[in-house]
């Protein structure tokens, strides 16, 4: 009787590893389909509500032209920004159970860190050069095409967010310089505050 009983069990087994290569497969399917929804809405208007005293405080001191004090007020914001940012971002994930080490999370941030990285290379070279008055277009074009390849594998609010960023981006290359400022506080202000709280009331805070 041993003996008969060895191909079952070794069937059986078989069996229960092709069982779970198939749950492994279907996870790993699960996982690339669905959507990073941990983007922080309440974390988006809190930075927007720390750039609209930063778009006035820059108008206010660099009158003369966008030179070291207005990059210096910009890159003290972002700093505050990231802090925002990166607090309200793991207080989600905890909270929803989400990674960014695997799935949508993982592509999420894959997608959106090569243009800000790129950013901040070029806003350095520009510095150097002396040529910060393309500033503003630069953060608005690249910020926005980070956002939407970003946004690819989030909720579909996230990519239409860094379209409107990028659309501001346009309009801040045509416009005169004067209305650079006013251009700043709409963008990194106010489409953040807005498209926060639409995301904050539609996908859990």
């Amino acid at each position: 009787m041993p003996f008969e009983q060895m191909p079952v069990r070794r069937e059986s087994r078989s069996h229960q590893s092709q069982a779970t290569e198939h749950l492994r497969f279907i996870r790993e399917v699960m996982e690339r389909s669905e959507s990073f929804t941990a983007v922080p809405g309440w974390g988006m208007v809190a930075v927007g509500v720390s750039a609209l005293p930063t778009a006035f405080i820059a108008a206010r001191f660099t009158s003369d032209g966008l030179g070291d004090t207005f990059l210096g007020i910009w890159l003290a914001d972002a700093l505050v920004a990231i802090a925002i940012g990166v607090f309200t971002l793991r207080r989600k994930m905890r909270r929803s159970g989400v990674s960014l080490r695997t799935g949508p999370g993982r592509k999420y941030i894959l997608s959106l860190a090569p243009p800000i990285i790129a950013g901040l290379l070029l806003t350095a070279a520009l510095w150097r050069s002396g040529s910060t008055d393309t500033l503003p277009v630069l953060w608005l074009l690249l910020y926005g095409a980070g956002t939407i390849t970003g946004g690819a594998s989030s909720v579909r609010t996230i990519p239409i967010l860094g379209v409107s960023f990028m659309a501001l981006g346009v309009v801040a290359l045509l416009l005169p310089q004067a209305w650079i400022h006013i251009v700043l506080a709409a963008g990194f202000g106010g489409l953040h505050i807005g498209f926060g709280l639409f995301i904050a009331r539609n996908y859990g805070g």
